[in-house]
């Protein structure tokens, strides 16, 4: 594998818990439009697309209300459900201190994704963050990767692509980059496995070997 300088990472499931928090606000917006019609498990598989993928795939006409409604509620409870993975801040602050060139590319608008990112003090370690407001065509295209190499002025041949969701892993390869899924996926492993990425890894900690970085 050649040398790695740069890392772009997904963040919701892959570097802060939102779970919890994604599908809360699907089923507060789900039950409020179509109530009765979706459980958690119906809604999970929503997780990792823009959000007006997901809802035009429920109401094309609603679609605008929809969003809306989900990003207030969100909002509203986004400190309250958003937790930490462990050994995440410690992997990506060690990446940072070693010089690595980090970037996340989130399907959330960047006023969102920063709430999370702060909230869990990585905000420190990351510029840029390419938001879904960032760019024309959301992952698994790999506009977002790009831009957000062109900002850091590294080259794809030196980056890899970190997350938890298909369209992530999907990004990565159609840039033509490595990917690295992580098994903490809300999806399950055999999902994860589907994805056929470059790397499995099953503690954040693991990118430190695959990218030869120095253990703290």
């Amino acid at each position: 594998m050649k040398t790695i300088d740069t890392i772009l990472f997904d963040l919701d499931g892959t570097l802060i818990n939102t779970n919890e928090l994604i599908i809360e606000s699907f089923l507060h917006t789900l039950e409020h439009f179509r109530p009765g019609q979706f459980n958690r498990e119906k809604v999970i598989e929503f997780i990792g697309p823009p959000l007006v993928d997901s809802f035009r795939s429920v109401d094309s006409d609603l679609v605008e209300e929809m969003v809306t409604h989900y990003r207030t509620f969100n909002h509203e409870m986004h400190d309250q459900l958003v937790t930490e993975y462990e050994g995440v801040f410690e992997t990506i602050q060690t990446l940072h201190e070693q010089g690595y060139k980090l970037a996340i590319v989130t399907t959330k608008i960047r006023k969102t994704a920063m709430m999370g990112l702060k909230l869990t003090g990585l905000d420190a370690f990351f510029e840029p963050v390419i938001g879904l407001d960032d760019v024309k065509r959301a992952k698994p295209d790999p506009e977002p990767l790009e831009i957000a190499l062109e900002q850091l002025r590294s080259k794809k041949e030196s980056a890899l692509m970190v997350g938890d969701s298909h369209s992530d892993i999907l990004a990565g390869k159609n840039l033509g980059i490595p990917t690295a899924a992580v098994a903490w996926s809300i999806k399950g492993i055999e999902k994860v496995k589907s994805f056929q990425a470059d790397y499995i890894i099953d503690d954040m900690s693991e990118l430190l070997s695959i990218v030869g970085a120095e253990r703290g």
